[in-house]
């Protein structure tokens, strides 16, 4: 699954670190928290490594 967004494959990254125990899971905040604790270190790999050539900042929500 390719992240949609440059946000979304950052905070992949910081739940990766986290889980990995890089970085504390204290550290982390929001959406990269809710990542950590709900999936598996391979789904967020394939998040982090997705390339963001092309990809916006951010999507916007929609309802």
């Amino acid at each position: 699954m390719p992240a949609r967004s440059k946000a979304q494959q950052k905070a992949a990254g910081a739940a990766l670190a986290a889980k990995r125990g890089d970085v504390k899971k204290s550290a982390l905040k929001g959406a990269s928290r809710s990542m950590e604790k709900s999936m598996s270190e391979k789904e967020l790999e394939d998040l982090a490594s997705t390339s963001h050539k092309g990809k916006p900042e951010h999507v916007p929500k929609s309802d």
